[in-house]
């Protein structure tokens, strides 16, 4: 018995050295990026490798902020994003609800093809979309994002709920509805709140989506000062030298709150994914 101590040892060991190198190779492009940021020109174009500056600067933030209107373009993004995943939610969970207590045979059939939804790419959307969006004046208005990100984040978020909404109880309606609960009532009172991990979960996944969507954002929107954040930082590269100061300064902050963002909800976010895979 004591023999085999000694080897168990050194396979814990062996396992958390991997598991510590896993770590710092995810780590250390978001560690390179936030010290490029702060690195002066000079020495990013002389020292391109160099993990340590040897002076540090604020310059890259200050032209990123004042001179690139950076905040305007994240804000953009994030109201744009918080708006569609709102009306997402919304509408998907009164979906799947509806598909699971009242239509589960033709539910089944539904998810299956809402889902495969996303067999299209956005490119073959891309012309239909933009030909829509000029014939109802909607070219370069925030209106013209969030109609085209429905289109790919509602099917999604329906097949998701409908999972999650599944797993609720249906004696707990039953018993809602002897005590003079209405439908309504039920689903807001009973069922949402017992699947608002789940909720929560693609909440996070459809805003995830639809704060990096690029392509669209790129064809609808003209104006600089309406412009999102994907399509800002593509516009740093389109000068004729780059300025890699300013892109790791954006791309700091975008990436910087994203990664405290999530690590503070990450437990939800797995609970609630918990939840719904027996789905």
């Amino acid at each position: 018995m004591r023999s085999l101590i000694p080897g168990r040892v050194a396979a814990s060991t062996a396992r958390h050295l991997f598991l510590i190198a896993v770590a710092v190779a995810f780590v250390f492009p978001l560690v390179w990026i936030v010290i490029s940021s702060f690195t002066p020109s000079a020495e990013l174009t002389s020292d391109p490798l160099g993990v340590l500056p040897d002076s540090a600067t604020l310059e890259h933030y200050r032209t990123v902020i004042t001179e690139l209107g950076f905040l305007t373009n994240l804000r953009n993004s994030v109201l744009i994003s918080l708006a569609s995943t709102a009306i997402t939610i919304v509408l998907a969970t009164l979906a799947a609800h509806g598909v699971v207590r009242f239509f589960p045979r033709v539910g089944r059939r539904l998810t299956r093809i809402l889902i495969a939804t996303y067999m299209f790419p956005p490119i073959l959307l891309a012309v239909p979309y933009a030909t829509i969006m000029i014939k109802l004046n909607l070219v370069n208005t925030y209106t013209s994002l969030i109609l085209a990100y429905l289109s790919f984040t509602l099917p999604y978020a329906i097949w998701m709920l409908v999972g999650f909404y599944q797993t609720v109880p249906l004696e707990i309606e039953e018993s809602a509805a002897v005590d003079g609960a209405g439908k309504l009532r039920i689903f807001a009172r009973i069922s949402t709140p017992i699947v608002a991990p789940g909720i929560a979960a693609t909440a996070v996944y459809t805003f995830i989506n639809c704060f990096n969507e690029f392509l669209y954002a790129l064809l609808f929107i003209s104006s600089t000062e309406k412009m999102p954040v994907a399509v800002a930082l593509y516009s740093i590269t389109g000068a004729e030298v780059l300025d890699w100061g300013a892109m790791m300064a954006a791309s700091a902050l975008v990436v910087v709150p994203s990664v405290l963002f999530f690590m503070s909800i990450q437990k939800y976010i797995a609970g609630g994914l918990t939840e719904g895979a027996g789905k």
